[in-house]
């Protein structure tokens, strides 16, 4: 009789456990975001994506030319938040041409268009209206374009050299930099006193450059050796991140470089020889990088937080050949890639995938 007392006890108190409300309740787990892709309006093949940038999770701009040599048409797609659209309302539209590097400059949107070899700047305003800049000069090279409220800078070459144009607002001046200098590949800009650019000496070696609204000077960065810069990321929180490739031992490997306002730091992410020229600050906080992919039917990005790297795949493709993306830009909460796609019997033509948002 008291084994069954005591059996009864233990069973009440093993339901009370169970409906008691400080029992642990199950938590749930949220989802991983994936890659998924989406649509665009095909272009004339052959297509080549140069730029991609966003404002906002509302307004992308992804430049470029279709078609070849003699035959570069401009290209520009534009992103709301729900689709990409083709514009086609820019000056020089139907002309030889390509578009180049995206700007935001207040509540403009600034795109470099070389127009039939002559360069100039595309200004769209916030009521949607277009407007050209001509540069002073013709360039036999138009190497890089940046602006920022403030400023605008065009490094390029002629026939007789190197050349940095430089817009304030409203006239263009040409600007030196330091004599060892060759030549410029490309120039960024975090505010119009803040300016970098990079390219070789005259004794084949790298260099990087930085302006401070006074004038171009060696910014006494230690690159690594044989190494080559593919982008420079100003952050406005004065961070600054440099990514390049170093060719040793007959290897080409991939590097960073982050300046935290005292010293550079410099680390070798997994990348193997990744081109890390669209380099993006994702809005996790870690870097975000497309690579080449070991799969054919699928893109790869990597993921570089500190001494941390981790990669993710976009959606499978059926009967694709060769994904891929060109360009990234972080767009409000999610990331956006777009490049092209090539499926089995067909020729490559765009495609654009999306992180999160």
């Amino acid at each position: 009789m008291n084994g069954l007392r005591a059996l009864l006890v233990c069973l009440v108190l093993a339901c009370a456990a169970v409906v008691s409300p400080t029992a642990p309740v199950p938590q749930a787990v949220a989802a991983t975001p994936r890659w998924s892709a989406l649509p665009v309006p095909a272009a004339a093949w052959p297509v080549t994506v140069k730029d991609l940038a966003a404002r906002g999770p509302d307004e992308a701009w992804a430049t470029g030319y279709e078609g070849e040599f003699g035959a570069l048409k401009p290209m520009l797609y534009r992103w709301d938040g729900v689709k990409w659209t083709r514009d086609t309302t820019f000056p020089g539209v139907g002309e030889a041409g390509w578009l180049g590097e995206v700007q935001f400059v207040g509540k403009e949107v600034w795109i470099f268009h070389n127009r039939a070899g002559e360069g100039e700047i595309l200004r769209r305003s916030a009521a949607g209206e277009w407007s050209a800049v001509p540069l002073p000069q013709t360039l036999s090279v138009y190497q890089d374009f940046t602006a920022v409220p403030g400023g605008a800078w065009v490094v390029g070459e002629d026939n007789t050299g190197m050349k940095v144009l430089h817009y304030d607002g409203s006239r263009w001046t040409t600007e030196s930099t330091p004599d060892d200098v060759l030549f410029l590949m490309g120039v960024t800009a975090r505010t119009s006193t803040d300016v970098w650019a990079w390219g070789s000496t005259r004794t084949g070696g790298r260099t990087v450059l930085r302006h401070d609204g006074t004038g171009w000077r060696d910014a006494k960065v230690p690159l690594p050796p044989n190494g080559n810069v593919h982008t420079i990321l100003p952050e406005p929180s004065g961070r600054v991140t440099i990514g390049g490739g170093e060719y040793a031992d007959g290897v080409s490997r991939a590097f960073l470089m982050t300046w935290n306002g005292r010293a550079w730091r410099t680390t070798y992410p997994p990348l193997g020889d990744t081109h890390t020229e669209d380099m993006v600050r994702g809005p996790d906080g870690a870097l975000w990088l497309q690579v080449r992919s070991d799969r054919a039917f699928q893109s790869k990005y990597a993921r570089v937080d500190g001494r941390r790297t981790t990669f993710t795949r976009g959606p499978e493709r059926t009967n694709a050949i060769d994904v891929k993306p060109q360009a990234l830009a972080r767009a409000g909460s999610a990331l956006l890639s777009i490049g092209t796609v090539e499926t089995y019997g067909s020729k490559p033509n765009l495609m654009s995938e999306r992180l999160g948002g």
